[in-house]
């Protein structure tokens, strides 16, 4: 395995080996907590993506042929080199993000939670059987890989996306091409040369860097047949729109804005924690972030001064620092944008409780670090409400009662994520009947299903019919065959010119 080396060109990974491919843009690599760049992205060119494409399309036939069992082996002896090797991707994740390395961990681990749901993918491709659904006539079911599928995934987790992606996909049987972020790619060619020591065939996991010139050779190319996205919404609905004109099939996970609904009755202190935790975390770089705390009746006043304590002394630090608890944002152009979106909330009347602009660490002067934001009496009507920001800046908006609030979370565009911090069983079930959110945490701020269920969000968090991993993400790489069969006795003959019926 060829060890991450900071000064190290990152470029691609095809038919087994790490190669430069045929292009000659690149682009920094950015360390977000010193501002060096200590690394180039080889970008891709469509001849790197025809490359891939080519090698796992010649990989499929053998690979999609190969047991169910010994392809979950293959999957069995990766997690264990991923659960081996979790320190070292881990602090790969957080030099080139700049999150705690105990997110990373974090991160990390989630991924190999779906890993570890792979492996189970002999029971998972089982189908259905009955027997004579008609006179001396048996029906069955399976599900078979669609061939050659491709993950383009986001900044914010350059593991655990991926990997949302690409084990389910191919213990069922696919090839797949991985089309990480530029951002932090590095953690792609980790795990792919993890993957070639667990034994996986060459060809079978690509990974191909690079911006727009890759995704459209993606979505174009006639021997892809699937692709999955996640990242903001405007792209998302570009992805599903073009890879459906292009006959694909077609899962794109977009942007979010989620809410916290606090009831009176809740314990205050467990939901300034979820909200401190859940809105500055990975500095509100996560598609499951808080970005809007829903405070009901008098139970805002303590929420907010209680949130204003909190966030003037999160530790704000180089993310390998053990006592960190939020680490940079990911390039400068993502430090002045969501500066841009504080100083934007200022103009539309919102009460900047605590300002993070212009946060500076000692020794890191040149990082793209902001302190958390925190802002009061914001409403629906604001663009700080309405968009995605993507960074440490936390909303509050104050409502008279449940109904209110229940209302202002349905109403909004986005339904990825929501939680409701509560004591009364009531309340909380109603709020899970209610509420119009793909995704639901009762007294839990970032809920996001286990391996064995699955995500995605509700209006335009989601583009597709299926969320990834878990049972869904199975059928999303397979498609389902069903067979009919008899034997009839030699004496039976003459032509049959009805529909088969259950006689």
């Amino acid at each position: 395995m060829q060890a991450f080396n900071d000064s190290t060109d990152v470029g691609h990974f095809i038919h087994g080996q790490r190669v430069s491919g045929t292009g000659a843009r690149t682009q920094s690599i950015f360390n977000p907590a010193t501002g060096a760049q200590p690394r180039r992205l080889l970008l891709g060119e469509t001849a790197d993506v025809e490359a891939a494409v080519a090698s796992a399309k010649a990989a499929f036939p053998k690979w999609s042929n190969t047991p169910p069992i010994r392809r979950a082996r293959v999957m069995l002896r990766f997690l264990e080199l991923m659960n081996k090797h979790t320190d070292e991707l881990a602090a790969i994740i957080t030099a080139e993000h700049g999150k705690v390395f105990s997110d990373s961990q974090g991160e990390v681990a989630r991924g190999i939670d779906v890993i570890e749901f792979a492996c189970g993918i002999p029971q998972l491709l089982k189908g259905d059987y009955t027997e004579q659904v008609s006179t001396n006539l048996d029906n069955w079911t399976t599900r078979q890989a669609l061939g050659v599928v491709a993950g383009i995934t986001p900044f914010n987790f350059p593991c655990m996306v991926p990997c949302w992606m690409f084990p389910v996909a191919i213990a069922a049987g696919n090839t797949f091409i991985l089309k990480p972020s530029e951002r932090d790619p590095s953690a792609s060619l980790f795990m792919a040369d993890l993957l070639k020591q667990a034994g996986l065939p060459d060809g079978v996991f690509n990974v191909v860097q690079g911006d727009k010139v890759v995704v459209d050779a993606l979505l174009t190319h006639p021997d892809v047949k699937a692709v999955s996205f996640v990242g903001s919404t405007p792209i998302a609905n570009y992805i599903y729109e073009t890879g459906a004109k292009h006959g694909k099939r077609v899962q794109a996970l977009g942007g979010a804005k989620n809410h916290m609904v606090v009831m009176p009755d809740a314990d205050i202190d467990q939901a300034i924690d979820a909200l401190i935790g859940a809105g500055y975390g990975s500095a509100g770089e996560r598609c499951m972030a808080i970005s809007v705390a829903v405070l009901v009746g008098d139970v805002a006043d303590k929420v907010v001064s209680g949130l204003a304590e909190r966030a003037r002394t999160l530790v704000v630090k180089n993310g390998m620092e053990s006592d960190a608890e939020m680490g940079p944002l990911v390039t400068r152009q993502a430090l002045e944008r969501v500066e841009g979106y504080i100083a934007l909330g200022v103009e539309e009347g919102a009460t900047l409780v605590v300002d993070g602009r212009g946060f500076k660490v000692p020794g890191h002067e040149d990082g793209f670090f902001t302190g958390g934001t925190l802002f009061d009496n914001v409403t629906p009507e604001m663009r700080i409400y309405k968009e995605e920001i993507f960074g440490p800046v936390l909303a509050c908006v104050r409502v008279k009662d449940f109904t209110e609030a229940v209302e202002l979370v349905n109403a909004h565009e986005f339904g990825n994520g929501v939680a409701c911090y509560t004591r009364d069983g009531h309340i909380a079930r109603e709020f899970g009947r209610r509420i119009e959110v793909g995704m639901v945490g009762i007294n839990v701020p970032i809920p996001v299903p286990m391996a064995w269920h699955s995500f995605g969000g509700w209006k335009r968090s989601l583009f597709g019919d299926m969320n990834v991993y878990g049972e869904e993400g199975v059928r999303f790489y397979t498609k389902q065959k069903s067979i009919m069969q008899r034997w009839p006795e030699s004496t039976e003959k003459g032509a049959e010119f009805a529909m088969p019926t259950a006689k």
